[in-house]
């Protein structure tokens, strides 16, 4: 007969404890599910099955975590061993808060991971939730005083994008950073020239010092002169008696952006000549002359090349700003980074307004690349905000955008698959869109799988389940 258990061994209450623990965590939870450390599932208990959509527990044992649980964290824990605690998991259109941890044996190897579904219903959980909501709420007002306190922003890394002509911009940029030379950026409306700007800016010596911002086009004709070099005190009638600091003043020590500086006068070019030779202005209303250091950054989306031979431009003032050109390419050419690009939008479009989870699936990336784009990245951050005002999850699918995007015939980049009517089926545009960034990213990486699924932000077993779904590559991901 066997003897009964020492009740009174630590060893024993240890092991029971840890028994005890999971089987309670397992009858209250809403599910659990168990991989090893390659991600393959080991263990799913019978009530989580309904909600992967699953009859049995021999259709998940042994396949990838990913193909049971899309973008599934687990994997994560099981390879770094630090457990999740506390997460909202979207699954089948509902969300569930989970808790992972890493399993380890005897030796405290990390040998895989657990997961429990501890509430398929949100609303035991308001109240925190509220507060975490409150405290990002605050989190996005801070960083918004924050980014009005210190002008220049951006940086290179915020330039996002890997095409040639993206990748030469950037490198152009990085050039000018390390001089104090004139720069001349060129390239359609909402190309992000005021974001280069900053990043020329942040990256240069001048970094600490202002960065003032000023769009020609938006200053009255009669009061350009006295914005950008100031007035003396009682200059004129109804100027300010202690004088006033011009933008060239304001910008001593740092940068000076001018947009659109195709619009300006013809009058005011002469002075901004001289300025940029000089060095020196001459406030209005003053005959004292003062010294100031300045970099310049002009911008225009004309052709001032045109504008110089219509004689609406001076000649040796495009001359004097076009030291280094820098041109930026306009979206539609840059369509193999809409991914990187749409995730940057919605990242900076979710830190400054109340946008939870907010992301964009293949599908809605398939909407958005069949668009031309005439506003650029400036119209597309318009859509994406757009979008998430009108979506009910965040979740951007291209059904989101059928109604706030115009998509033809007319607008697919490269050869236009086969036609219903003058919209592509949408199925087939999905499935050539996700066929396509399969391709790119085995381009990318010389046809390395592990660093193509990281490009890609997908697992191993996911990209290689993907290769074989478009027959870009036969069998299973080595074991």
């Amino acid at each position: 007969m066997p003897s009964s258990p020492d009740v009174s061994d630590p060893a024993y209450v240890r092991a029971r404890a840890m028994v005890t623990l999971f089987e309670r965590l397992e009858h209250l939870c809403e599910g659990a599910i168990a991989i090893d450390r390659g991600g393959r599932v080991i263990y799913v208990n019978e009530k989580y099955l309904a909600s992967l959509g699953l009859k049995h527990t021999t259709e998940a044992i042994g396949r990838p975590i990913e193909e049971i649980i899309p973008n599934s964290l687990m994997r994560n824990v099981a390879e770094s061993g630090e457990p999740i605690l506390l997460d909202i998991m979207e699954l089948g259109g509902e969300q569930l808060v989970v808790t992972r941890m890493p399993i380890e044996d005897e030796d405290r190897n990390v040998i895989g991971a657990i997961g429990f579904v501890l509430y398929d219903h949100l609303e035991s959980l308001k109240p925190l939730l509220a507060r975490v909501t409150q405290l990002e709420s605050d989190l996005r007002l801070a960083r918004r005083q924050l980014s009005n306190a210190r002008a220049a922003r951006f940086t290179l890394a915020d330039f996002v994008g890997t095409t040639p002509a993206i990748a030469q911009a950037k490198e152009f940029a990085k050039r000018a950073a390390r001089q104090s030379v004139t720069v001349l950026l060129t390239g359609e409306t909402g190309t992000g020239k005021e974001l280069l700007a900053q990043a020329i800016h942040n990256a240069s010596s001048r970094a600490e010092k202002p960065f003032v911002s000023v769009n020609v086009a938006a200053i009255p004709e009669t009061l350009i002169e006295s914005e950008f070099f100031g007035t003396a005190p009682g200059a004129y009638t109804g100027a300010d008696r202690r004088g006033r600091e011009g933008k060239f003043r304001i910008a001593d020590g740092g940068t000076l952006f001018l947009d659109e500086i195709g619009e300006m006068p013809l009058q005011l070019q002469a002075k901004l000549l001289r300025v940029l030779q000089e060095r020196e202005i001459e406030p209005l209303g003053s005959d004292k002359i003062s010294k100031v250091d300045v970099r310049v950054i002009a911008a225009t989306n004309v052709d001032l090349r045109k504008r110089v031979s219509d004689g609406a431009f001076r000649a040796d003032l495009y001359y004097r700003l076009n030291v280094l050109s820098i041109d930026l390419p306009p979206l539609r050419k840059c369509l193999d980074d809409l991914p990187d690009i749409c995730a940057r939008l919605i990242e900076d479009i979710s830190a400054s307004g109340d946008f939870l989870n907010a992301r964009i699936t293949p599908s809605g990336l398939s909407a958005l690349a069949r668009y031309d784009w005439p506003g650029n990245v400036r119209e597309l951050r318009n859509i994406l905000e757009r979008a998430l005002i009108l979506s009910d999850s965040g979740r951007l699918t291209g059904d989101d955008f059928v109604h706030i995007l115009p998509v033809s015939a007319d607008a697919l980049p490269g050869p236009a698959p086969q036609m219903t009517g003058s919209v592509v089926p949408y199925a087939e545009a999905e499935a050539e869109f996700e066929k396509q960034t399969l391709e790119h990213a085995l381009a990318a990486s010389n046809g390395q799988i592990s660093e193509a699924a990281r490009m890609l932000r997908i697992s191993r077993a996911t990209f290689y389940k993907k290769l074989a779904k478009f027959g870009l590559a036969s069998g299973s991901p080595p074991v």
